[in-house]
């Protein structure tokens, strides 16, 4: 009798509506600079419910209820002598009661040591749903969605199929090519109709996409990556949302959103954000209005909501360990509220590294949004900025010269203009990515221009950035669709007739890529890192359509020359007497007999020579 009315009390119990649905983060740490954690709570009316909780060490500061009854905040001062455990938090609602057993956890490493990324690394940026395919472990890859459209590689804007599992599977083909870090495109929840492939519209701040996989595989990725020297950086987006976010289906405060009717449209006209005669319009629909009609807009101007995206961020770095941020739309997003956001980061980890996308055509814009600069009236705290001018540029720059101040001489006046960047060196360059054509539009007959290009992305100042394919030649403009620009990794599906991960289902040509690529990046990682991570950068107009730099650091040197032209070019090397004097020796860099410098130097049509004097 006793066991059928326990029985009975344990079925009306797992039928009763819980008070809390949800709490966010899942968990936390004890021993964090910032010793207030903000837990966001959701479930039926639960703003009115009362909160006790009683573990040594932490106290409730503030309870704060929205305007939705449905959402309930609760700040927490964790103390310094908290220990790691199971925290109960009792809630409390019309007679019913709930405890929510929340975990502190202890930190695996101190804050200063979660190193960033820097200019001794290049990234290798990479989109998972089109990267490869490996076994999941996931039983259900759409558990919990809404939406369930299944893969098809033959529509360019569909789920393709690719997953975390399937990075991990090619990390010691990456570690092979020679890159020190994988930029890997978002990875969060996007429960959105069509499946949202790319990842910037994320519905679930905190839960990986079940079709890439779970929050431990990406764990385990980023473990594995740092087991073979690779860093790790997440990208993330905070000036929108998905639609289909909760958040928008029951908003917990009026002001969560920036037009929450979708009635404003952002008009992708950065230039208000520091235009000094701008008029109020114009900058409210650029930085409040939606980004696209699937992608709200979040307003970090509500102190909640910034706290919330304050502490995911600082969630993914400790329970993951992930290596630096990219942010997307940077500019876009309130910039008091993003300033807050780095502070609150780099207070947390100051050896990391965060990245912004700023999207402008010229270098002003660019270094305005840089920490330190003096052309913002505001410090925006941001430590790298991205080389947009060198995409949107580069096919002229590698070009043959038609006048005397293009080709290369454009990419000598681009580099003229660092000295608006308080440090050039945390300039992300990169010559494609994502959203932009590839730098080769069509397959190339040989490698000249190509090679060229690379070069300099591998030598100049800044972090250098690569995208996925580079390393085979994929080519393609978004003309049509972003999805022309984001084609299958070749191999990394069943069923490819092709695999391109290995030597043997490589053309030729993309042989002599792949081995030219991974030759630069390794001398520059084994040899020359810091030369080029440190070192002061020194560079001869090209008036001769040659283009002649120095990079040096003490006493160690390299030198690159790039001819420009499809002609022999005999160089007067009495120009460049003052970082290559008559007489000194110099070895090639990737192979070949040693280089002394005499009167004249002939580089063979589009030669790219790198010297080096150690």
């Amino acid at each position: 009798m006793l066991a059928s009315i326990l029985l009975a009390a344990a079925a009306a119990t797992a039928t009763m509506p819980q008070i809390v649905e949800k709490v966010e983060p899942p968990y936390w740490w004890t021993g964090m600079r910032n010793d207030t954690l903000q837990l966001m709570v959701s479930g039926p009316g639960v703003a009115d419910a009362t909160v006790q909780t009683s573990y040594p060490g932490v106290s409730v500061l503030k309870d704060v209820r929205l305007d939705s009854p449905d959402y309930k905040i609760l700040y927490l001062k964790i103390d310094d002598n908290a220990n790691p455990g199971d925290m109960p938090i009792t809630f409390s609602l019309n007679g019913k009661r709930q405890t929510v057993d929340y975990s502190l956890r202890a930190r695996a490493k101190r804050g200063e040591e979660h190193e960033g990324f820097t200019a001794a690394d290049v990234l290798y940026l990479l989109m998972p749903d089109r990267f490869a395919r490996g076994k999941a472990a996931a039983a259900d890859p759409y558990a919990g969605l809404e939406y369930k459209a299944q893969p098809d590689r033959k529509n360019p804007n569909a789920r393709h199929g690719g997953n975390i599992q399937g990075i991990i599977d090619h990390l010691d083909y990456l570690q092979d090519l020679g890159v020190t870090a994988i930029w890997v495109c978002p990875v969060l929840e996007n429960d959105m109709p069509g499946g949202s492939y790319h990842g910037y519209a994320t519905t679930d701040y905190y839960r990986v996409d079940p079709r890439f996989g779970t929050n431990d595989e990406w764990n385990l990725l980023i473990a594995e990556a740092n087991k073979r020297g690779m860093k790790v950086v997440m990208d993330m987006i905070f000036n929108h949302s998905g639609l289909n976010h909760p958040w928008l289906k029951n908003l917990p405060s009026k002001d969560w959103f920036n037009h929450p009717e979708g009635d404003v449209m952002t008009n992708f006209r950065l230039s208000t954000v520091h235009d000094p005669y701008v008029s109020d319009y114009d900058k409210d629909a650029t930085v409040n209005g939606w980004f696209v009609k699937s992608m709200p807009d979040l307003n970090q101007r509500n102190p909640h909501l910034m706290r919330y995206l304050i502490q995911n961020s600082i969630w993914w770095v400790e329970s993951s360990g992930i290596n630096g941020i990219r942010m997307d739309t940077y500019p876009y997003a309130d910039a008091d509220g993003m300033a807050s956001w780095i502070d609150a980061v780099m207070e947390e980890y100051p050896n990391f590294n965060i990245v912004g996308e700023c999207w402008y055509d010229n270098e002003a814009s660019s270094a305005f949004w840089q920490k330190g600069n003096k052309i913002n009236p505001q410090d925006p705290r941001l430590p790298s900025v991205m080389d947009f001018r060198l995409v949107t540029q580069g096919h002229k720059y590698f070009d043959e010269p038609t006048t005397p101040w293009s080709g290369l001489n454009g990419l000598y006046d681009h580099l003229s203009l660092d000295f608006l960047f308080p440090d050039p060196q945390k300039i992300l360059t990169f010559l494609d990515n994502h959203d932009t054509d590839r730098f080769l539009l069509k397959e190339p007959e040989n490698l000249d221009v190509w090679r060229q290009a690379i070069t300099f992305l591998l030598t100049s100042r800044g972090i250098p950035q690569l995208y996925y394919g580079t390393e085979l030649l994929m080519n393609g403009s978004k003309e049509g669709s972003d999805g022309y620009i984001r084609l299958d990794f070749p191999g990394g599906f069943e069923g490819d007739t092709v695999d391109a991960f290995t030597a043997e289902g490589r053309t030729p040509l993309q042989n002599e890529a792949w081995d030219y690529l991974s030759s630069l990046l390794k001398w520059r990682r084994d040899k020359a890192n810091d030369v080029i991570a440190k070192g002061t950068l020194r560079h001869f107009m090209p008036i001769n359509k040659a283009y002649v730099y120095e990079r040096r650091l003490g006493d160690n040197q390299v030198v690159v020359m790039i001819n420009g032209t499809d002609e022999p070019l005999e160089l007067d090397m009495a120009r460049y007497a003052e970082i290559l004097p008559a007489g000194s020796k110099m070895h090639r860099s990737l192979g070949g007999e040693d280089v002394e410098i005499a009167d004249t130097l002939t580089l063979e049509p589009r030669q790219t020579l790198v010297l080096q004097n150690f």
